[in-house]
């Protein structure tokens, strides 16, 4: 099923001279995942400050960005410049998940919000990237199915956070979004389960 995710080749093409020039100056893939990490936790806080507040809600879209921009440039990194190591692939893996969690939870804190299938939304989430993750426990590789992979994510809460930024009084409209969202990650896990359990059969 097709993801925002199939596009990352295009945009890593974009990055990959910048990933050139961090290294040539001695920065390394570690460093930037940790720099996604702090900027999606500060994002996070800020909405968890200020959830009444519209431009915590602004800002998401392009602190999004700049966390996909950042992961796709520490795995070029990673991968083109020999700074691959076992530390730096747990790294990433878990500050993927702690990121989503601090970008996320706090929209369960803005008025009239469903906070419930928020933090099922986030939980599910989680649930899907592990489940990613155990595909070479398996024999498989690690998978990225959709249809709501993180990039995915991102869209649809950066979505949802400029609805409510440019004033849309949440209610109704946003527990189907949410709704959607929490089918969508669950469908999420089923596919990963079932192609790296057919890969690992193969």
């Amino acid at each position: 099923m097709a993801t925002i995710y199939d596009l990352k080749p295009r945009f890593q093409a974009l990055l990959r001279p910048i990933a050139g020039r961090l290294v040539h100056i001695g920065a390394t893939a570690n460093g930037v995942t940790l720099a996604a990490l702090i900027l999606s936790v500060a994002q996070g806080a800020a909405i968890a400050l200020w959830p009444d507040a519209r431009w915590p809600l602004l800002l998401l879209p392009i602190t999004l960005f700049v966390r996909m921009a950042l992961n796709a440039i520490d795995g070029i990194m990673a991968k083109e410049h020999g700074q691959k190591t076992p530390v730096g692939a747990l790294f990433n893996e878990l500050s993927d998940v702690v990121s989503d969690a601090a970008l996320y939870l706090p929209f369960a804190l803005i008025a009239g919000v469903n906070a419930p299938l928020v933090v099922l939304v986030v939980i599910v989430s989680v649930i899907a990237e592990m489940v990613g993750v155990l595909g070479p426990m398996i024999g498989a590789s690690r998978r990225y199915d959709g249809p709501f992979g993180k990039s995915d994510r991102a869209f649809a809460f950066g979505a949802l956070a400029v609805l409510l930024g440019i004033g849309l009084t949440p209610g109704l409209w946003t527990t189907l979004v949410l709704a959607a969202m929490l089918a969508l990650a669950i469908l999420t896990v089923w596919n990963r389960a079932r192609r790296a359990l057919a890969e690992a059969a193969q």
